[in-house]
This record gives structure tokens, C-alpha cells and sequence, in this order.
């Protein structure tokens, strides 16, 4: 029964660290990256679709990402939708294409975002540390209910608190990874 429990918790604390590293992705670096426009929504065809459902976007260059739109009549939608996300960024009209200029990162914009990767990571570790206690709550009802042996319990819980540790070290990395590549010049 605790083995399930575990396997949930592995679950849920692996579903934190794939949205950490969602929030990484949308974090701009002084390189192009394809997923720096995977949260602009266009208006287009009378709803709001996902940039990457009327295009395709792509990063040639370091510093250039170009989106080719599929319906010429989107062209101006895709425009006004990455000039209006408040990423900083200047579309430029090419045909039926887009090309998008990544501009250097000044020194303040850095730390900036150095900052703002560490509230991220702290909210990963903090979806951590809840679902540990999720789990850790569980223990204690099922130990109380005479469903599992106070020693089961309290092995579980050391099992639980190993695999939280684990979790948070491996948040601690990717922030560290993240810093290191927002700081490169």
C-alpha cells in the first residue's frame, strides 16, 4: 500500500519540477530559444491559439528567432501578438515570414531574471514540500487507523523525506544551470 502512495508522490514532485522547468524555458537568455514564444497567444480565426498553431518557429541564428506563418493573413496577428506579449521583442514583417531580433541583455536585465529564476525555483520547492506533506499527512492517518504499523510508518516517512531531498537538490541544479546561463555573456 505505501509503495502506491510513494509512486504517487514520485509522481506529483517529477509534475513540479516539469513546470520548473516550463518557467526556465520562458526565461529569456541572450540566446534565441523556440520556446521563449510558446506562451504568446494569437488572435486569430476568431479565438486565441497558440503561436506554434499558426506557425512554425524557428531559431537560425543565436540571437534571431523567425516564425513562418502558415496563412499569409495571419501575418499581422503573429506581428502585433509578439510585440504586445511584453517580452521586449520587435518583430519585423519578412513576406510570410517573421523575424524576431533577441537584443543583448544589459547587466540589470540579467540580474533581473537571475532573481526571478529564484522565486521560480523557490515555488518548485515549495510544490515539493507539499506534496511531502500530502504524503506525510497520509502516514500518520493510515498509521492511526491501524492500517499500517508505526514502524512502517516512520520508514515510509524517511523514505519520503529521502525522496523530497532528492527533489530539492535536483530544483537546486537547474537554478544553478539557469543562473549560469542567464550570467553568460
Amino acid at each position: 500500500m505505501t509503495d502506491a502512495i510513494m509512486k504517487d508522490l514520485k509522481r506529483r514532485m517529477e509534475g513540479a519540477l516539469e513546470v520548473l522547468k516550463k518557467e526556465f524555458a520562458g526565461l529569456r537568455t541572450g540566446r534565441a530559444s523556440v520556446s521563449l514564444l510558446d506562451p504568446i497567444m494569437v488572435e486569430a480565426y476568431g479565438s486565441e491559439l497558440p503561436l506554434n498553431q499558426v506557425g512554425s518557429v524557428s531559431a537560425p541564428e543565436p540571437r534571431l528567432l523567425t516564425v513562418q506563418v502558415w496563412d499569409k493573413g495571419q501575418v499581422r496577428a503573429v506581428e502585433k501578438a509578439i510585440r504586445d506579449a511584453g517580452l521586449g521583442l520587435n518583430p519585423q514583417t519578412d513576406g510570410q515570414a517573421v523575424r524576431v531580433p533577441i537584443p543583448q541583455l544589459d547587466e540589470e536585465r540579467r540580474t533581473d531574471l537571475t532573481r526571478i529564476a529564484g522565486k521560480y525555483a523557490e515555488q518548485g520547492k515549495v510544490a515539493i514540500r507539499n506534496v511531502r506533506r500530502d504524503g506525510m499527512d497520509t502516514l500518520k492517518r493510515m498509521e492511526k487507523d491501524s492500517e499500517i504499523s508505526q514502524d512502517e510508518q516512520h520508514r515510509s516517512s524517511d523514505e519520503i523525506q529521502t525522496l523530497t531531498d532528492a527533489e530539492v537538490a535536483k530544483v537546486d541544479e537547474l537554478l544553478e544551470a539557469k543562473q549560469a546561463e542567464i550570467m553568460q555573456v
